[in-house]
Protein backbone atom coordinates (compact mmCIF):
# COMPACT_ATOMS: atom_id res chain seq x y z
CA UNK A 1 0.00 0.00 0.00
CA UNK A 2 1.17 3.53 -0.73
CA UNK A 3 1.48 5.99 2.13
CA UNK A 4 0.87 9.73 2.42
CA UNK A 5 3.24 12.02 4.28
CA UNK A 6 3.57 15.74 5.10
CA UNK A 7 6.73 17.85 5.35
CA UNK A 8 6.36 21.25 6.97
CA UNK A 9 8.01 24.43 5.74
CA UNK A 10 10.62 24.61 8.51
CA UNK A 11 12.34 21.62 6.90
CA UNK A 12 13.98 23.62 4.13
CA UNK A 13 17.52 24.20 2.93
CA UNK A 14 19.47 26.59 0.70
CA UNK A 15 21.49 25.19 -2.18
CA UNK A 16 22.01 21.63 -3.39
CA UNK A 17 24.30 19.36 -1.36
CA UNK A 18 24.21 15.58 -1.35
CA UNK A 19 25.37 15.59 2.27
CA UNK A 20 22.19 17.35 3.46
CA UNK A 21 20.47 15.06 5.98
CA UNK A 22 17.12 13.75 4.72
CA UNK A 23 13.94 14.70 6.55
CA UNK A 24 11.95 11.71 5.28
CA UNK A 25 12.34 8.38 3.50
CA UNK A 26 9.49 7.22 1.27
CA UNK A 27 8.82 4.17 -0.87
CA UNK A 28 8.01 4.28 -4.58
CA UNK A 29 4.30 4.89 -4.88
CA UNK A 30 4.15 7.12 -1.78
CA UNK A 31 2.76 10.66 -1.83
CA UNK A 32 4.05 13.69 0.07
CA UNK A 33 2.51 17.10 0.72
CA UNK A 34 5.24 19.73 0.94
CA UNK A 35 4.74 23.11 2.60
CA UNK A 36 6.97 25.71 0.93
CA UNK A 37 8.52 29.05 1.79
CA UNK A 38 8.27 31.81 -0.84
CA UNK A 39 11.27 32.54 -3.07
CA UNK A 40 12.46 35.37 -0.81
CA UNK A 41 12.90 32.90 2.03
CA UNK A 42 10.35 34.81 4.08
CA UNK A 43 12.14 38.12 3.67
CA UNK A 44 9.14 39.59 1.83
CA UNK A 45 5.55 39.50 3.06
CA UNK A 46 2.13 40.82 2.08
CA UNK A 47 3.00 44.05 3.91
CA UNK A 48 6.45 44.58 2.39
CA UNK A 49 7.52 47.76 0.60
CA UNK A 50 9.98 48.34 -2.20
CA UNK A 51 12.62 49.23 0.41
CA UNK A 52 12.63 45.56 1.47
CA UNK A 53 13.62 44.47 -2.05
CA UNK A 54 16.82 46.51 -1.90
CA UNK A 55 17.92 44.69 1.26
CA UNK A 56 17.25 41.10 0.16
CA UNK A 57 19.90 38.64 1.30
CA UNK A 58 20.58 36.41 -1.72
CA UNK A 59 21.98 33.70 0.54
CA UNK A 60 18.40 33.14 1.72
CA UNK A 61 16.53 33.10 -1.60
CA UNK A 62 14.82 30.10 -3.21
CA UNK A 63 14.68 27.77 -0.19
CA UNK A 64 13.51 24.25 -1.02
CA UNK A 65 11.66 21.87 1.27
CA UNK A 66 13.34 18.49 1.82
CA UNK A 67 15.39 16.54 1.02
CA UNK A 68 13.47 13.29 0.72
CA UNK A 69 15.01 9.88 0.11
CA UNK A 70 13.15 7.64 -2.32
CA UNK A 71 13.98 4.16 -1.13
CA UNK A 72 15.87 2.13 -3.71
CA UNK A 73 16.70 4.99 -6.10
CA UNK A 74 20.14 4.53 -7.65
CA UNK A 75 22.26 6.51 -10.13
CA UNK A 76 21.03 5.84 -13.66
CA UNK A 77 17.40 5.57 -12.57
CA UNK A 78 14.80 8.25 -13.22
CA UNK A 79 12.57 9.60 -10.50
CA UNK A 80 9.02 10.02 -11.78
CA UNK A 81 7.27 12.87 -9.95
CA UNK A 82 3.53 13.21 -10.49
CA UNK A 83 2.28 16.66 -9.53
CA UNK A 84 -1.07 15.99 -7.89
CA UNK A 85 -2.37 19.30 -6.55
CA UNK A 86 -1.61 22.73 -5.05
CA UNK A 87 -2.96 24.59 -2.02
CA UNK A 88 -2.29 28.31 -2.72
CA UNK A 89 -1.84 30.90 0.02
CA UNK A 90 -3.72 33.81 -1.59
CA UNK A 91 -0.83 36.27 -1.77
CA UNK A 92 2.37 36.74 -3.70
CA UNK A 93 4.91 39.23 -4.98
CA UNK A 94 6.72 40.21 -8.16
CA UNK A 95 9.86 42.34 -7.96
CA UNK A 96 12.58 43.91 -10.00
CA UNK A 97 15.73 43.02 -8.10
CA UNK A 98 18.76 45.17 -8.98
CA UNK A 99 21.33 43.22 -10.99
CA UNK A 100 18.88 40.40 -11.79
CA UNK A 101 16.66 39.71 -14.81
CA UNK A 102 16.89 39.85 -18.59
CA UNK A 103 16.97 43.68 -18.71
CA UNK A 104 18.91 44.28 -15.50
CA UNK A 105 21.01 46.98 -17.16
CA UNK A 106 17.87 48.93 -18.14
CA UNK A 107 16.16 48.59 -14.74
CA UNK A 108 18.75 49.33 -12.03
CA UNK A 109 16.21 50.37 -9.38
CA UNK A 110 14.11 47.98 -7.27
CA UNK A 111 10.36 47.69 -7.76
CA UNK A 112 7.71 45.59 -6.05
CA UNK A 113 4.12 44.53 -6.70
CA UNK A 114 2.19 42.71 -3.97
CA UNK A 115 -0.59 40.45 -5.28
CA UNK A 116 -3.66 39.19 -3.48
CA UNK A 117 -5.81 36.51 -5.09
CA UNK A 118 -8.64 34.08 -4.40
CA UNK A 119 -6.85 31.01 -3.04
CA UNK A 120 -9.82 28.72 -3.67
CA UNK A 121 -11.39 30.00 -6.87
CA UNK A 122 -8.10 31.17 -8.43
CA UNK A 123 -9.86 33.95 -10.30
CA UNK A 124 -7.51 36.28 -12.22
CA UNK A 125 -5.32 38.44 -9.96
CA UNK A 126 -5.74 42.20 -10.34
CA UNK A 127 -2.82 44.24 -11.65
CA UNK A 128 -3.05 48.03 -11.75
CA UNK A 129 -5.98 49.79 -13.41
CA UNK A 130 -7.82 47.34 -15.64
CA UNK A 131 -5.40 44.42 -15.65
CA UNK A 132 -6.05 40.87 -14.38
CA UNK A 133 -3.69 37.90 -14.74
CA UNK A 134 -5.13 34.35 -15.03
CA UNK A 135 -3.51 32.05 -12.48
CA UNK A 136 -1.81 28.69 -12.98
CA UNK A 137 0.08 27.47 -9.88
CA UNK A 138 3.30 25.53 -10.42
CA UNK A 139 6.63 24.82 -8.76
CA UNK A 140 9.63 26.75 -10.04
CA UNK A 141 12.35 24.74 -8.29
CA UNK A 142 12.07 20.96 -8.23
CA UNK A 143 14.99 18.59 -8.37
CA UNK A 144 17.49 16.16 -6.93
CA UNK A 145 20.91 16.39 -5.31
CA UNK A 146 23.83 16.32 -7.78
CA UNK A 147 26.59 13.74 -7.55
CA UNK A 148 29.30 16.39 -7.28
CA UNK A 149 30.20 16.94 -3.63
CA UNK A 150 29.78 20.27 -1.86
CA UNK A 151 27.23 23.07 -1.74
CA UNK A 152 25.90 24.27 -5.11
CA UNK A 153 23.88 27.42 -5.75
CA UNK A 154 20.11 27.00 -6.00
CA UNK A 155 19.83 29.72 -8.69
CA UNK A 156 20.90 27.99 -11.94
CA UNK A 157 19.03 24.88 -13.16
CA UNK A 158 21.02 21.67 -13.52
CA UNK A 159 20.93 18.26 -15.19
CA UNK A 160 19.08 16.95 -12.12
CA UNK A 161 16.46 19.73 -12.30
CA UNK A 162 16.40 22.54 -9.78
CA UNK A 163 15.39 26.11 -10.58
CA UNK A 164 13.94 25.35 -14.02
CA UNK A 165 10.97 27.79 -13.75
CA UNK A 166 8.91 25.75 -16.22
CA UNK A 167 5.37 27.04 -15.85
CA UNK A 168 3.90 23.77 -17.15
CA UNK A 169 5.08 21.87 -14.06
CA UNK A 170 1.52 22.27 -12.84
CA UNK A 171 -1.19 19.93 -11.56
CA UNK A 172 -1.34 16.73 -13.60
CA UNK A 173 2.15 16.97 -15.09
CA UNK A 174 4.51 14.01 -14.79
CA UNK A 175 8.18 14.99 -14.43
CA UNK A 176 11.11 12.61 -14.88
CA UNK A 177 14.42 13.53 -13.23
CA UNK A 178 17.79 11.78 -13.68
CA UNK A 179 19.07 10.28 -10.41
CA UNK A 180 22.76 10.87 -9.63
CA UNK A 181 22.98 9.77 -5.97
CA UNK A 182 21.56 6.88 -3.99
CA UNK A 183 18.12 7.76 -2.64
CA UNK A 184 17.74 10.63 -5.16
CA UNK A 185 17.43 13.29 -2.36
CA UNK A 186 14.44 15.22 -3.72
CA UNK A 187 13.51 18.81 -2.76
CA UNK A 188 10.93 21.33 -4.01
CA UNK A 189 10.09 25.03 -3.59
CA UNK A 190 9.93 28.40 -5.36
CA UNK A 191 6.20 28.02 -6.01
CA UNK A 192 4.39 30.50 -8.27
CA UNK A 193 0.76 31.46 -8.77
CA UNK A 194 1.49 32.42 -12.40
CA UNK A 195 4.41 33.05 -14.77
CA UNK A 196 5.09 33.77 -18.42
CA UNK A 197 7.53 31.53 -20.26
CA UNK A 198 10.90 33.17 -19.73
CA UNK A 199 10.18 34.86 -16.36
CA UNK A 200 11.86 37.87 -17.95
CA UNK A 201 12.30 40.20 -14.96
CA UNK A 202 13.57 37.33 -12.80
CA UNK A 203 10.46 36.87 -10.66
CA UNK A 204 6.91 35.72 -11.36
CA UNK A 205 3.98 35.77 -8.92
CA UNK A 206 6.13 34.35 -6.14
CA UNK A 207 3.71 32.75 -3.69
CA UNK A 208 3.99 30.24 -0.83
CA UNK A 209 1.95 27.23 -1.98
CA UNK A 210 1.70 23.70 -0.60
CA UNK A 211 2.16 20.99 -3.20
CA UNK A 212 1.21 17.29 -3.23
CA UNK A 213 3.49 14.92 -5.18
CA UNK A 214 3.63 11.17 -5.82
CA UNK A 215 6.95 9.39 -6.45
CA UNK A 216 7.85 6.38 -8.58
CA UNK A 217 11.07 4.97 -10.02
CA UNK A 218 12.00 4.05 -13.58
CA UNK A 219 14.95 1.69 -13.36
CA UNK A 220 17.90 2.21 -15.67
CA UNK A 221 16.30 5.09 -17.56
CA UNK A 222 19.66 6.82 -18.16
CA UNK A 223 18.05 10.21 -18.81
CA UNK A 224 20.42 12.91 -20.03
CA UNK A 225 18.18 15.75 -18.82
CA UNK A 226 14.73 16.15 -17.23
CA UNK A 227 11.65 15.52 -19.34
CA UNK A 228 7.95 15.92 -18.58
CA UNK A 229 4.47 15.11 -19.89
CA UNK A 230 1.54 17.50 -19.59
CA UNK A 231 -2.04 16.30 -19.05
CA UNK A 232 -3.54 18.55 -21.73
CA UNK A 233 -3.32 22.06 -23.26
CA UNK A 234 -0.78 24.35 -21.64
CA UNK A 235 -1.86 27.90 -22.55
CA UNK A 236 -5.66 27.78 -22.62
CA UNK A 237 -5.82 30.19 -19.64
CA UNK A 238 -4.18 32.86 -21.85
CA UNK A 239 -5.38 32.01 -25.36
CA UNK A 240 -8.99 33.19 -25.41
CA UNK A 241 -8.45 36.77 -26.64
CA UNK A 242 -5.30 36.39 -28.73
CA UNK A 243 -1.95 38.13 -28.25
CA UNK A 244 0.09 41.22 -28.90
CA UNK A 245 3.48 40.06 -30.21
CA UNK A 246 6.79 41.91 -30.44
CA UNK A 247 9.98 40.50 -31.95
CA UNK A 248 13.75 40.74 -31.79
CA UNK A 249 15.76 39.77 -34.89
CA UNK A 250 19.51 39.28 -35.17
CA UNK A 251 22.40 36.81 -34.80
CA UNK A 252 22.25 36.64 -30.97
CA UNK A 253 19.26 34.87 -29.35
CA UNK A 254 19.78 36.61 -26.01
CA UNK A 255 19.81 40.03 -27.63
CA UNK A 256 16.76 39.04 -29.65
CA UNK A 257 14.96 38.17 -26.42
CA UNK A 258 15.97 41.50 -24.89
CA UNK A 259 14.72 43.41 -27.94
CA UNK A 260 11.40 41.57 -27.97
CA UNK A 261 10.82 42.33 -24.27
CA UNK A 262 11.86 45.97 -24.64
CA UNK A 263 9.46 46.33 -27.54
CA UNK A 264 6.59 44.96 -25.48
CA UNK A 265 7.38 47.28 -22.57
CA UNK A 266 7.10 50.22 -24.95
CA UNK A 267 3.90 48.85 -26.47
CA UNK A 268 2.20 48.31 -23.10
CA UNK A 269 3.15 51.82 -22.09
CA UNK A 270 1.45 53.21 -25.19
CA UNK A 271 -1.61 50.96 -25.03
CA UNK A 272 -2.31 50.95 -21.30
CA UNK A 273 -0.27 53.75 -19.76
CA UNK A 274 1.95 51.42 -17.78
CA UNK A 275 5.22 52.76 -16.47
CA UNK A 276 8.18 50.76 -17.77
CA UNK A 277 8.89 48.91 -14.47
CA UNK A 278 5.20 47.95 -14.16
CA UNK A 279 5.14 46.64 -17.74
CA UNK A 280 8.39 44.69 -17.21
CA UNK A 281 7.04 42.94 -14.09
CA UNK A 282 3.73 42.20 -15.82
CA UNK A 283 5.54 40.61 -18.77
CA UNK A 284 7.38 38.37 -16.34
CA UNK A 285 4.09 37.22 -14.83
CA UNK A 286 2.22 36.44 -18.05
CA UNK A 287 4.06 36.99 -21.38
CA UNK A 288 5.71 34.10 -23.25
CA UNK A 289 9.11 34.24 -24.96
CA UNK A 290 9.37 31.94 -27.96
CA UNK A 291 12.07 31.14 -30.47
CA UNK A 292 10.13 31.65 -33.69
CA UNK A 293 12.98 30.87 -36.12
CA UNK A 294 16.48 29.49 -35.61
CA UNK A 295 17.46 28.17 -39.07
CA UNK A 296 17.66 31.15 -41.40
CA UNK A 297 21.21 32.15 -40.58
CA UNK A 298 22.72 34.48 -39.73
CA UNK A 299 19.63 36.00 -38.04
CA UNK A 300 17.18 34.37 -35.66
CA UNK A 301 13.72 35.54 -34.53
CA UNK A 302 12.57 35.71 -30.90
CA UNK A 303 8.95 36.69 -30.17
CA UNK A 304 7.24 37.84 -27.00
CA UNK A 305 3.54 36.94 -26.77
CA UNK A 306 1.49 39.14 -24.44
CA UNK A 307 -2.07 37.82 -23.86
CA UNK A 308 -4.75 40.38 -24.66
CA UNK A 309 -7.01 38.76 -22.04
CA UNK A 310 -5.06 40.62 -19.33
CA UNK A 311 -6.73 43.92 -20.26
CA UNK A 312 -9.85 42.69 -22.09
Amino acid sequence: MSNRHTIHAQHHHFGWDNSNPPVLTVAPGDSVEFETVDASGGQLSASSSVADVATLDFAKVNPVTGPVIIDGAEPGDALKVTIESFIPSGWGWTAIIPGFGLLADQFPDPALHIWTYDAKGLTPAVYGPGGAVPLKPFCGTIGLAPAEAGLHSIVPPRRVGGNMDIRDLCAGTELYLPVEVAGALFSVGDTHAAQGDGEVCGTAIESPISIALTFDLVRGAELRFPRYETPGPVSRHFDAKGYHVTTGIGPDLMQGARDAVSGMIDLLGGLHGLAAPEAYMLCSACADLRISEIVDQPNWVVSLYFPKIIFD
